[in-house]
């Protein structure tokens, strides 16, 4: 868990802001507001407090992929978080997606809808691999990932489904669990 409590201090720092600059429900829809900048740093930060199994790496210095399918409107700020970072001693690299395939590479999936491929398709794709699935504010449980962002008193916040990451091998740190607003499974 590499970069370890930086995460709980820019969450909470993050989450305090936006009441504080009077962020209405119209900066959430824009590609560069603040709601993204929190998104893509959580994103950047999840993987500190995530184990993966072995098998997910063949070697200490393979790259810890996050990759971004369909909608890819955080992927310039996603750029500028994960820059020359770290997960322990795998080296960040990002990766955009047009589609989703059966035996994909990522470790983390932030996936969002496309013209191209559902999220609930991009979800099917990767469910059971040792893939950190997260989608963005889903209605729809065939379109949630194992991590849900959504929008709660303006604040953007996410639900964890712990159940769906020990299926896909995964154990999700108590820090982590601690910050979701309920944990689904």
């Amino acid at each position: 868990m590499g970069r370890g409590d930086p995460l709980v201090k820019a969450v909470v720092a993050a989450l305090a802001a936006g009441p504080m600059i009077g962020i209405g429900p119209r900066a959430w829809s824009e590609p560069t507001s603040l709601a993204a900048e929190v998104k893509a740093a959580y994103l950047d930060k999840f993987g500190d407090f995530v184990e993966w199994p072995q098998s997910a790496f063949t070697n200490p210095s393979d790259p810890f992929r996050i990759c971004v399918a369909g909608a890819d409107s955080i992927g310039p700020l996603l750029d500028q978080a994960t820059h020359a970072q770290r997960i322990g001693s795998h080296p960040i690299v990002l990766v955009h997606l047009d589609t989703v395939e059966h035996g994909s590479t990522c470790h983390i999936l932030f996936a969002a809808s496309s013209s191209k491929q559902s999220v609930a398709e991009d979800l099917a794709k990767v469910r059971g691999d040792p893939v950190l699935t997260v989608t963005d504010a889903a209605p729809d449980p065939a379109a949630r990932g194992i991590i849900n962002f959504i929008v709660l008193s303006n604040r953007v916040r996410f639900e964890i489904d712990e159940a769906a990451a020990m299926q896909s091998g995964l154990a999700i740190s108590s820090k982590l669990l601690s910050l979701a607003v309920k944990q689904a499974g």
